[in-house]
């Protein structure tokens, strides 16, 4: 996030006046994009090339030394992130969004929330990028302990699954990335594609289902469907959704 805190303008036409919010219709985007082109934005090169000073500029001041744990592919306009960062204050999280008008909006609603809340909302951050392609470039291994990924692009076409964020390759790459014990959250409104996350998760060596009791004890599993937007819109139409969260397991 290359800004600093600023009040914002009240003419500022893209900000709610009385909240200092951005308005989401001027960063409307196409809802997918695709994954597999290549858009200009800055990559690092490495973790340790990640400068969380721009991302969390208040948390860097007290503890230089804390790294992400949480990511949210496919963030979307950040209402999961938004719900998690009291829940967790902790925890520093990302949301890992390819569309930049996109990235834009929660960019400017975390520095609206933190201009409004003080002291809240410094654990969460946004960055553009193309996480199917550089997961590995952004987190060291075994560094993340929630994964996220909520209503993914269910890409129905068969020659387009390969596109999917949930596939055995990528789960190859979230295992690498995430403790033990961290935990892999999906959901969808596609009963198709739910299938299929939780098939590849269940095949998957290194994932294992967590139980009824531990779902019911999870905080986070409620908030999969009722802190997004996507979420919100399926239970407004009555849909139903399907979850797969799963549990990395160390190598047998």
């Amino acid at each position: 996030m290359g800004e600093r805190m600023s009040g914002h303008e009240s003419a500022n036409p893209t900000h709610n006046k009385k909240t200092g919010l951005p308005r989401k219709r001027f960063y409307r985007a196409r809802a997918h994009s695709n994954p597999l082109s290549d858009s200009h934005f800055p990559i690092p090169v490495s973790p340790a090339e990640v400068d969380y000073s721009l991302h969390y500029p208040e948390v860097v001041k007290v503890d230089a030394s804390k790294k992400i744990q949480f990511a949210d592919v496919g963030c979307g306009f950040g209402g999961l992130l938004i719900a998690l960062a009291p829940l967790f204050p902790d925890n520093l999280m990302i949301g890992m969004e390819l569309r930049d008008k996109v990235t834009e909006y929660v960019k400017e609603r975390i520095l609206g929330l933190r201009t409004t809340n003080p002291g809240q909302y410094q654990n969460i951050s946004v960055v553009r990028t193309n996480s199917m392609k550089y997961i590995p470039n952004y987190f060291e291994k075994g560094q993340l302990k929630k994964m996220f990924f909520l209503f993914p692009d269910p890409h129905f076409k068969e020659k387009n699954h390969r596109r999917r964020v949930i596939s055995p390759f990528l789960l190859d790459e979230y295992a690498f990335v995430l403790a033990v014990g961290g935990i892999i959250y999906t959901i969808t409104d596609v009963e198709e594609l739910g299938e299929w996350m939780k098939s590849c998760l269940e095949e998957h060596p290194m994932f294992e289902a967590l139980t009824t009791e531990e779902l019911e004890a999870d905080q986070v599993v409620k908030l999969l469907s009722a802190a997004t937007e996507e979420g919100q819109k399926v239970a407004r139409n009555g849909g139903q959704t399907f979850q797969a969260v799963y549990r990395r397991i160390a190598a047998h």
